[in-house]
């Protein structure tokens, strides 16, 4: 953006904190509120309103916001455009991907560094959120590509298939090993389970399932829900009667470690997806584009 304070106002209509706001920017917070004042003075009316330690944006607030973004995407755009030209063959800028959990732990870390080695002048970030967060920020413009798991699709994004992907039903290793033949799905479901947060491709794809054996989940003991594969795992390494559900891709260090072990369900299927995922209608950047394929390159070779 060209007006430094538009920056100001939009990291802290995002964040609604002056605090974090301070801090995506690297500056100090009285320095973001002296902004923030300037651009109320400037319009003549409040951008935001604060209730206790609570930030919201006033309807002029709402309207500067829609502004503002327009802008960045604006000069983002002239950007990219001006580079084209300068080199066609060249491939800079910011990169701006979103990743539910499962793929920003245990897939595209390893690609990253590959990447970047092709094209240095790429400045990729990842946001490490839920498959519905990752969905919701591309809608709003603040992500160039996401990549998601689960069954759940928005008229309004546009999916391609990624990499295929399977859930299994994983608890703490046992001196026997894992059982020789498929358990039956009721004593499976007997155990304290550990799952996935609401909002989690994971999750979804586990209800999906469930439902098509007219079980609900609400129906089930579930010890915990968590919001990362991690802590599933670490708790079910402290927990020898819990039973969770987890990435393949997920587990191969503790599969080799025997920390764990994989227990087959008779009759339970869990099969999914990692795909990428884009604004339906809207072409995707040059380094967008250029990441998309190369992650559709190093799938082929899992």
């Amino acid at each position: 953006m060209s007006d430094f304070r538009l920056r100001v106002f939009a990291a802290v209509a995002r964040h609604l904190s002056f605090t974090k706001a301070a801090q995506e920017l690297f500056i100090s917070q009285p320095a973001v509120t002296k902004h923030l004042h300037e651009l109320e003075k400037q319009y003549g009316q409040r951008l935001l309103v604060r209730h206790g330690s609570r930030v919201a944006l006033t309807e002029a607030g709402r309207l500067l916001l829609a502004h503002a973004q327009a802008v960045a995407a604006a000069q983002q755009q002239l950007d990219d455009q001006l580079l084209a030209l300068r080199d066609p063959d060249e491939t800079a800028g910011r990169l701006r991907l979103g990743a539910s959990t499962t793929l920003s732990q245990y897939v595209l870390p390893a690609w990253l560094p590959a990447f970047q080695q092709r094209y240095p002048q790429v400045q990729p970030m990842l946001l490490n959120a839920n498959s519905e967060r990752i969905a919701e920020a591309l809608l709003r413009g603040d992500l160039d590509l996401g990549f998601v798991e689960g069954r759940a699709r928005s008229r309004d994004l546009h999916y391609e298939l990624l990499l295929p992907d399977e859930l299994v039903a994983v608890r703490r290793a046992t001196p026997a090993g894992p059982p020789p033949a498929p358990v039956p799905l009721a004593e499976a479901l007997a155990r304290p389970l550990v799952l996935r947060e609401r909002g989690s491709g994971t999750l979804e794809v586990l209800e999906f399932a469930l439902r098509e054996h007219k079980i609900k989940l609400s129906s089930l003991r579930v010890a915990f829900y968590f919001d990362s594969t991690e802590a599933i795992k670490s708790y079910l390494e402290a927990a020898p009667d819990a039973l969770g559900f987890v990435s393949r891709q997920a587990l191969k260090r503790e599969l080799a470690a025997g920390l764990l072990e994989i227990v087959p369900i008779a009759g339970l299927a869990l099969p999914r997806q990692f795909e990428a995922v884009w604004v339906q209608g809207q072409p995707l950047m040059r380094a967008a584009q250029r990441f998309l394929s190369f992650g559709q390159q190093q799938a082929q070779l899992l």
